[in-house]
């Protein structure tokens, strides 16, 4: 068993690994560490430019697409580690970007997982959309960062270089105990992508777990905020997110966010429209549809979600207010 296997998810991804794998070969070596590409059924020559440059590297193929959430439950199931890395593939590591993550789990037994501090690569001096310096979420399940609140991005002073507990870590580059991972069974299949993190840390919390940020490691991400928004996106971040609550929130939150989220989310779907984004207004809707569909399948997942501690860390109030009000970084919400 390897100490510690940083995996990558690739699909048709041949100029990302190009253009990021480098960094993570030439910066993760260690005894008891390696690097695990997991093909997520790719159709480029991703595999082939894999065996031609790094014959070295162990590579995980899956038959087709099964998205990031159940496309990492089935590669972790052929990888033999005590912790796993999960690493994006358009993502660039830093000298000694592993060491910290590893201390961390290692000195805090009920931690299970562990995020470095994420940079966006095409700014360097900012903060990346997707996790910046640790997650959080409002009490309507807004998700945010110490770093990004809504569309706004910080620019990085150190001012959020403190370990810490946080309420989510990006699945963009998180550390996480295998065992951990494996008990709770791994992330929801049925998300596909996005929001499957923060469901996953969740649950985590629910069981007794903590999870933590170490910003001594650092990461430079090229996706996130810097992508641009396409229907399926805005799609699976609504249905995933109202799903998300369904199955994990205290039953006052629940009735708290099906009372407001439903004219929320509608304002939002007007206001694609009137912005002439029909697609976009229509996800909204199809993401509400399919959330409704899947009540049944739902509360069998609520009941099965283990409720040992209280969770802490979901901000009281809402961010969305409070930005409109002109409360636009992290600070502003303590």
């Amino acid at each position: 068993m390897a100490k510690l296997s940083v995996v990558i998810l690739n699909w048709n991804g041949r100029k990302h690994l190009e253009r990021y794998l480098p960094s993570v070969v030439e910066h993760t070596v260690g005894e008891d560490v390696e690097v695990v590409v997991a093909d997520n059924g790719s159709t480029d020559d991703s595999i082939l430019w894999l065996r031609m440059v790094y014959p070295q590297l162990r590579v995980v193929r899956l038959d087709r697409n099964y998205g990031f959430a159940e496309g990492y439950n089935r590669a972790l199931q052929e990888v033999d580690a005590q912790y796993y890395l999960l690493l994006n593939s358009d993502v660039e590591v830093t000298a000694g970007w592993w060491q910290p993550l590893v201390e961390v789990l290692d000195t805090n037994p009920d931690v299970a997982v562990v995020a470095p501090k994420l940079l966006s690569d095409t700014e360097r001096d900012k903060f990346e959309y997707a996790g910046a310096s640790g997650g959080f979420i409002d009490y309507l399940g807004y998700p945010f960062c110490r770093g990004r609140i809504l569309s706004t991005v910080e620019r990085d002073n150190g001012q959020y270089d403190d370990s810490r507990d946080i309420f989510w870590a990006s699945g963009a580059a998180m550390c996480c105990r295998s065992e951990v991972f494996r008990e709770l069974g791994g992330f929801d299949a049925d998300f596909f992508a996005h929001m499957e993190e923060i469901d996953l840390q969740w649950r985590m919390q629910l069981s007794g777990w903590r999870v933590m940020i170490e910003p001594r490691s650092k990461v430079y991400h090229l996706g996130g905020g810097t992508l641009p928004a396409s229907p399926r996106k805005v799609y699976l971040n609504h249905r995933n997110n109202l799903a998300m609550l369904y199955k994990c929130s205290t039953p006052l939150q629940r009735i708290v966010v099906a009372v407001v989220r439903p004219f929320t989310d509608m304002a939002e779907a007007v206001a694609y429209l009137l912005t002439i984004r029909p697609h976009m207004s229509w996800s909204v809707v199809k993401a509400w549809w399919e959330f409704i569909k899947w009540h049944k399948a739902l509360s069998l997942k609520r009941k099965a979600v283990v409720r040992k501690a209280k969770v802490r860390g979901i901000y009281s109030g809402s961010i969305v207010l409070r930005y409109i009000f002109g409360n636009r970084e992290f600070k502003d919400m303590i």
